[in-house]
């Protein structure tokens, strides 16, 4: 018996469903949730950012509607990633939208060992008077106590670590601002 090529593949597909069907799949058609997805997509607020992992610095667009992150998507604009997202990007929903994520400030004091929960305007205070109390403290005008010794107008005592997050722009301005407070001990994850 002669089988053409047609014949075949009609056989096939019919084998293939009948087969689907045996083992409990439902093959009737499904109402489409995209389109309700993509109609609240469209009426959220879209904002750029970069990914705070790596130091590649991968743009994405994020929707945002009534406070809470309901999309995140590479920026096909971004001259890095052009849309484009890695696995880890790709989870940035998750770290967005996460039950376990901490949306408080956790204290421990020096020599304690239970975590105290305590405000945003505490601990911004806290670390302000830190910076201003280790500076005060580290500052130095002039090197060595030679006569003639040459002005640094320096901080050893603090040092700072840049995040990918940051965009060229925010870069510059907290290097100006670390360079402002005397800063020496300057870095950034972002480097190859």
């Amino acid at each position: 018996m002669l089988v053409t090529r047609r014949e075949f593949l009609k056989t096939s597909a019919v084998t293939a469903g009948v087969a689907v069907a045996g083992m409990g799949f439902v093959l009737t058609p499904v109402e489409a949730h995209a389109a309700d997805r993509w109609k609240a997509v469209q009426e959220a607020t879209r904002t750029t950012t970069i990914c705070p992992y790596c130091g590649c610095g991968c743009g994405f667009v994020v929707d945002a509607s009534d406070g809470k992150v309901i999309n995140i998507e590479g920026d096909s604009e971004h001259p890095i990633n052009e849309g484009t997202a890695c696995s880890k990007g790709s989870s940035l929903y998750q770290m967005a939208n996460n039950e376990n994520r901490l949306k408080t400030v956790l204290y421990r004091a020096p020599g304690a060992s239970d975590w105290e929960e305590k405000s945003w305007e505490w601990a911004i205070g806290r670390i302000a008077e830190r910076i201003q109390e280790t500076r005060e403290t580290t500052f130095e005008t002039t090197k060595g106590n030679v006569d003639g010794a040459p002005v640094v107008n320096r901080t050893l005592g603090i040092g700072s670590l840049g995040s990918a997050a940051l965009d060229n722009e925010e870069c510059w301005l907290y290097q100006k601002f670390l360079r402002a407070l005397g800063l020496v001990y300057i870095e950034h994850q972002a480097r190859n």
